[in-house]
């Protein structure tokens, strides 16, 4: 039995630009629903809900990066995670938050920044197919 490897890409290396347009926006959704339940589970299950919120974390955006193949795959559920950590870290006129003061949101802040970059930074999924770069082989 072989080992399937993965198609470049992912699986939906192919796509039409509309679809891989609805792709991007569906990540930049989940995205933003992974940074709710991040920020309410990091601050409600201390310490494991912040290890919790930071491997989903972890995960859809090396899923973006594996689904999509491109970096753009990771910037767009960044992007919606990040923009519902920022609005959930504003407090409202009655000067609740839903981060409360302490190292629990910033590690998940700053975490959650820096395994995106790691995400985004890592080097492309390997293309099947290809040949050795040394002469003669």
């Amino acid at each position: 039995m072989s080992a399937r490897r993965p198609q470049p890409g992912g699986p939906f290396a192919g796509q039409s630009r509309p679809g891989r347009i609805a792709l991007y926006a569906g990540l930049f959704v989940l995205g933003a629903l992974v940074g709710v339940a991040g920020s309410l589970a990091q601050g409600g299950l201390f310490p494991g809900g912040l290890l919790l919120a930071l491997l989903a974390t972890a995960g859809l955006f090396y899923g973006g990066l594996y689904v999509t193949g491109t970096q753009l795959g990771v910037a767009a559920p960044a992007a919606g995670w990040l923009v519902a950590a920022v609005l959930l870290s504003i407090p409202r006129p009655e000067g609740d938050a839903v981060f409360a003061a302490g190292l629990g949101p910033l590690v998940y802040l700053l975490g959650g920044m820096v395994v995106a970059v790691m995400c985004a930074t890592m080097s492309r999924l390997p293309q099947p197919g290809t040949k050795s770069g040394r002469l003669g082989k």
